[in-house]
């Protein structure tokens, strides 16, 4: 009786998803789940797809010299009969569905030659429908932008004109709260997220400059009128809520960030945001911060009324070592001891997955506190402990030694384990030190960004990850300077005023390829009844990277996330060679890849329309990452009759 129950449940939950016909939000719902009911596409058919059509943006001429410094990470939305996207530069792009002509374009005008911290980046955008308008009023849907001059803008969804009555003729500025050391310095990079009347925003800012940082606070705003509603800021109500956590006389009158940077989730029957939040500032030392630094690399989740926390969970304590909450908290239900339960699945930059209770944030597999590696750098405030689950098991290796060095040839291996042996490593949470630090998985993850998507008929959960490491290397502060005239192209950062300034760079072999041994990037399925691996598949190959095009199952670092649809497939791009790929949900096998015509370091995603089912993906390139820039809008279907 109670399987039966769970059943029908499940199936309520798919004809929902289905009845909506729509990718209305970033990740599909505002939960995030990335998953679509659309089922014409299966592991049969799959290897049919063809291109259906290419949207160029234009960028590549009218941007030149800013797409240097840019990363076309955006994920459409399909709402008000258009399939709705940003570019890196925060123009928002309105196509036909079926056919990818524009039909409408708005242009925020971000400054040509502004140098963001973070990138020229564009995540997406938010819809929203007021209820309380009439349905062809104009802006009854709309569209909600951040943007990387923060800015929160609201366009009408349906002709892409400004909301003149929210904000200031369609805006609100944004106030970091301080002077900026430069423009750039603060930015948004991840669409807003909207609960019951009330949008919210983030903001991504610059590591390592300085430990009097701006803040990282939400801001909330009434979504017709633009007007505050309320703000949280997680450093100033950790030190109210969490005294022990910030001390009297550490930083909570100066230090900043612990900013929400990656997207935010909404439950709109809870009236509860989901934030994932950062480190606090800087990344590397924090002297200046005793304590666990709640509610920094945490989730928290905030009334969406009020701002009052609920509940939150920390997954790193007293980081110093950039593992921000990285990803959007997905929102989904499991099947959990024979009858459904309401959760929230955090994917992390460690490896690590946590599957929280909704309503408390209490954690459904057991966390232990584990003792990690110790001494830390002079002045160090190291946590002896951090929170660890028992299941399901780290989605990426912790450690790297000496013996395990790998290298294309035995000179780079030779060179590799030497590296190894110089520097500290001892596994996960070794601290930074002036020797050198191994950090893996590095601060591109384990998971980032792309966060993970979500079958709820099988509680499968599939994550894409890097393997790779960084070195950390900390530098006196009265070194700083020397050390950057002696290095300009590499990162060295002033971490200023602490006595300590940072030095990061790859573990690279002397032929730039990682230290570590293969696969550099996975695929994973995870059954979230059971934390238990399902299956694991390489994602992506050298193919695009080296001077001649080789195709070993190596796997590369990526960018981007996946989708999931009722067909039983898996869609992603993300890796660092110009595919879209396709992978069977139930074995992992790799199904289809669909050539690009620049990188595709973008979460895709997929709709019906007249009766035929898409799948989208932007292919920009990510200028860090070094993929092919590019300013495309691919979209592949099934020919008509398959």
């Amino acid at each position: 009786m109670i399987r039966l129950c769970c059943s029908v449940l499940f199936g309520l939950l798919l004809a929902a998803s289905a009845s909506a016909g729509e990718w209305p939000h970033y990740g599909g719902d505002a939960g995030g789940m990335r998953h679509s009911a659309a089922a014409e596409i299966t592991p049969i058919n799959v290897e049919n797809l063809t291109r259906a059509w290419l949207f160029r943006t234009g960028d590549m001429t009218a941007r030149a010299d800013d797409m240097k410094h840019s990363a076309f990470e955006g994920t459409p939305v399909l709402v008000a009969g258009s399939l709705v996207f940003c570019t890196p530069f925060n123009e928002v792009v309105a196509l036909d569905p079926g056919t990818g002509a524009p039909k409408w374009r708005y242009d925020p005008k971000i400054a040509t030659g502004y140098r963001p911290g973070n990138q020229f980046v564009c995540r997406g955008v938010t819809s929203w429908t007021d209820a309380a308008a009439a349905p062809d009023a104009l802006c009854a849907t709309r569209l909600f932008m951040g943007t990387t001059d923060s800015r929160l803008i609201a366009l009408d969804a349906a002709t892409g004109q400004p909301c003149l009555g929210f904000g200031r003729d369609g805006e609100v500025k944004i106030d970091p709260g301080m002077d900026l050391q430069w423009p750039g310095e603060f930015q948004i990079t991840s669409p807003p997220a909207v609960a019951r009347g009330v949008v919210v925003v983030g903001s991504a800012i610059s590591d390592n400059r300085r430990v009097d940082a701006p803040k990282g606070t939400v801001r909330a705003f009434d979504a017709r009128t633009g007007k505050p509603v309320w703000e949280f800021n997680p450093i100033v109500r950790g030190a109210e809520d969490h005294p022990e956590s910030w001390p009297r006389g550490s930083v909570a009158h100066h230090t900043g960030h612990a900013n929400v940077w990656a997207p935010m989730s909404a439950d709109e029957a809870r009236g509860l945001f989901f934030l994932p939040t950062s480190s606090p500032s800087p990344d590397f030392f924090g002297g200046e911060r005793a304590g666990d630094n709640r509610y920094a690399n945490s989730v928290v989740a905030l009334d969406a009324a009020t701002g009052e926390v609920r509940w939150s969970f920390q997954t790193v304590h007293h980081d110093v070592w950039d593992y921000d909450v990285p990803a959007q908290p997905s929102l989904v239900t499991v099947d959990w001891k024979g009858a459904p339960r309401d959760a929230v699945a955090q994917v992390t930059k460690t490896g690590f997955v946590f599957l929280l209770d909704r309503d408390t944030g209490e954690p459904l597999f057991e966390v232990e506190e584990k003792p990690v590696p110790q001494g830390g750098a002079l002045g160090e405030f190291l946590s002896p402990t951090q929170p660890i689950p028992v299941a399901p098991p780290p989605l990426v290796p912790q450690e790297l030694k000496p013996e395990e060095a790998w290298g294309l040839t035995p000179w780079d291996r030779a060179a590799c384990r030497e590296k190894i042996a110089a520097i500290r490593s001892e596994g996960l949470f070794t601290p930074p030190s002036e020797q050198g630090t191994l950090m893996f998985p590095f601060t591109g993850g384990g998971a980032n960004w792309g966060s993970a998507a979500f079958d709820p008929a099988t509680s499968t959960l599939f994550i894409n990850t890097s393997r790779a490491g960084h070195v950390i290397a900390l530098i006196p502060s009265e070194n700083f300077e020397a050390a950057k005239a002696a290095a300009p192209n590499e990162e060295i950062s002033p971490q200023a005023p602490t006595r300590w300034a940072v030095k990061r760079e790859l573990l690279l072999s002397p032929l730039d390829l990682p230290c570590n041994p293969p696969p550099w990037g996975m695929l994973t399925a995870v059954d979230l009844s059971t934390g238990t691996i399902k299956w694991e598949s390489v994602l992506g190959t050298p193919r695009d990277l080296a001077p001649v095009p080789v195709t070993f199952k190596w796997g590369t670092p990526n960018f981007g996330g996946p989708i999931v649809t009722a067909g039983g497939v898996v869609f992603i791009g993300a890796a660092m060679d110009n595919y879209l790929r396709a992978f069977d949900a139930a074995s992992g096998e790799e199904l289809w890849k669909g050539r690009l015509p620049a990188g595709g370091q973008a979460t895709p995603m997929t709709y019906q329309w007249e009766g035929r089912q898409y799948v989208v993906i932007a292919a920009g390139g990510h200028a860090r990452a070094g993929t092919k820039l590019g300013d495309f809008v691919v979209a592949f279907a099934l020919p008509h009759g398959k």
